[in-house]
Order: structure tokens, then sequence, then C-alpha cells
């Protein structure tokens, strides 16, 4: 069992929330629009949701995800009426599957994989921030004889494509004059990485914590290269037909997102308890993901810092054959990704 204390709601999330119910009956507006018309369309005792249904992932590499779903804060705003569905997403590409399928309506993925998404067509917006993690890193074996980045070429390296550690990895790569073309990519979601590493079957991981952590405290991993700028932020993300046609679903689970922040900067120790127990790691561990290598205490309103980051990353994409439009699609991809307005309702109301 969670050692963590299911909290109630505020009253006036839950009225904030309310007021916002039948929003999603203005299908074909913006939810900026939605929003902002929101108190004037509806009534406080409204209780209809535009939706009866939500689809939503949680993820081990997004510790919020595991706070609202453990506490129950989308069903205690939503009630009855809505049946929420918890969809884990083992890493940022499959993440990006089920929002790209219609399998979730929000899913979380890390900043360079949504820009890749949107960039080669997935219909996807991001709407919060979930944390400013530095959570990958290129991982070898205890007593490994590569020491650097440039020691890599010709080896097995172990990356899942699609992911931030993917990226990281190009961009460590870019720092030799390497290219992916120089190492022997293994295609392994993240778990099977750390596996076909502790087993020798390659000779280097692009690794994800919390799986990360728990290689170096169970295995003897060694981080070979950590270049905390070349992570990008954790995104949640959203379809834009589900921000189109049910804004007031949306505002909760952001809503929610940005209670689950608040609880989790005041609990840190309840925080990793929950991530121990959830990724089945070693408390001492999830403590080292929690404390050291996961800042939750940034603003969850997507804007220019998280832009200025994928600015950076796109041109790496571009280089390895990621995008299929070329530079072209980045750039719009950078200026239609982001819908800060349910995030900014949400922190307003704090």
């Amino acid at each position: 069992m969670s050692t963590i204390v299911r909290r109630t709601v505020p009253a006036l999330a839950i009225a904030g929330t309310i007021m916002l119910a039948t929003t999603g009956c203005l299908a074909g507006e913006s939810a900026d629009a939605s929003n902002a018309d929101a108190a004037g369309s509806t009534g406080a005792e409204s209780t209809e949701w535009s939706t009866d249904t939500l689809s939503i992932d949680f993820a081990t590499y997004n510790p919020l995800s595991l706070i609202v779903r453990d506490q129950g804060l989308i069903e205690e705003a939503l009630g009855d009426e809505v049946t929420v569905e918890w969809v884990q997403s083992a890493g940022s590409n499959k993440a990006n599957e089920f929002l790209r399928s219609g399998s979730i309506d929000v899913g979380s993925t890390a900043g360079s994989a949504a820009l890749l998404a949107r960039a080669n067509g997935s219909p996807i917006k991001v709407i919060d921030i979930y944390s400013q993690p530095e959570w990958s890193a290129l991982v070898v074996p205890a007593g490994s004889d590569i020491t650097s980045v440039a020691d890599l070429a010709g080896k097995s390296v172990a990356a899942t494509p699609g992911t931030d550690p993917y990226f990281f990895l190009l961009q460590a790569l870019e720092t030799e004059g390497l290219t992916i073309a120089d190492v022997q990519l293994q295609n392994l979601q993240h778990a099977d990485g750390r596996a076909a590493l502790d087993a020798g079957s390659v000779d280097a991981w692009a690794g994800l914590d919390p799986i990360m952590a728990a290689a170096e405290a169970e295995s003897g991993a060694e981080l070979v290269y950590r270049n905390v700028d070349f992570n990008s932020y954790g995104f949640l993300n959203a379809t834009e037909e589900f921000l189109t046609d049910h804004p007031d679903v949306a505002q909760v689970v952001v809503d929610a997102y940005e209670e689950a922040r608040a609880w989790a900067l005041e609990n840190p120790d309840e925080t990793a308890a929950l991530l121990a127990e959830v990724a089945g790691i070693d408390p001492v561990v999830a403590e080292t993901v929690i404390t050291e290598r996961s800042n939750l205490d940034v603003s969850g309103i997507p804007g220019d810092d998280q832009l200025s980051v994928l600015e950076k990353i796109g041109p790496v994409l571009v280089e390895s054959g990621s995008i299929q439009g070329g530079q072209a699609a980045v750039d719009d991809a950078l200026e239609t990704l982001v819908d800060d307005s349910f995030a900014r309702a949400a922190t307003e109301d704090q």
C-alpha cells in the first residue's frame, strides 16, 4: 500500500472545475476561448461534463502522474459522471504512440519526444510541465573500458528511439563529431536496455531514471557522460481533438497536476516512497531520483524556457533524419506545440 495520504481537492478547485463544466459543448472553439468564457457561461450548480470517459497515462518518469493517480484527484473532481482510465507508458515513444492512435487523451513525454511527434504530424499540444529532470545519461557496466563519448565509436549502444535518452545520445555523440551511424544502435525499450547492459549484450546504454538510478545502485553501473542541458523538460500533452471538444475535463487534469506538484514539494519522502512502490525499486534509489534528479519546483506553464531547449534539439533531430519535413517542420512544430491556457488558469487559482 502507498504511504501517501489522500487529500481532498480544495473547495475552490472543485468550484472552478464545475464552472468550467459545460464548455465542452463549444466544439470547434479554441481551448483559450472556452476557458475565458467558462465562468460566464455556466452556473456553479452544474455537474455535467462534456465527456463520460477520460483516458490518461501514468509513468514512473513522471512522478506527478503517480500522485494524481494514487490520490484519485481527477476522479474526485469529476465524480461518478466520468470514467477515468489509467494506462501506463513505458517511455515517451509509447505515450506518443498512444496519443497518435487515440488510445489516450493525455500523455506524458519528454519535451524532445513531443517535438518529434508534433513535427511528424501528430496533433498534440503540451498543456503542462511536470518536471525539469536530469533523467538521461550514458551508462556503462562497472569496470568498462569506455570512459568517454569518443570511446563509443564502433560500440553497441542500447537506446529507445523517440525518447529523451535517444536524443541525449545524439547530442552527446555530436560533441565528439560522431553520429548515430558511428555506433551499433540496439533498439530496446528502457528496461530492456538496462537488462542488456547487465547481461553484457551491449557496451553502453542511453539510460532513463528511475531505471538508470537502480542500475547504478544494484549493478554498479556507471554514468560515463552526463549533461543536464541535454535533458528536455517533462511535458504533459493532450490531443488537439480532446482539447477542442473537452476543455472542461482538460482543465480538471491540469488542476490535478498542479495540486500534485504542491503536494510533492511538501512531501518529498512520500513522493519517493510512491515512486519506489510503483517502479519496484529500492526506496533509496527513488529518493535519489526525486531529490537529486527531478526538479518538480518548476512552473507548470509551458513557454519560452522549454522552447529554447527544443530549439537546440531540433537541428539534431533533423540531422539524424528523424523529422520527415526537415527544419521547416520543426519550426512549425515549435510555433504550434504550446497551449499554456490550462496551466495559466490552474496556477492563477492557487
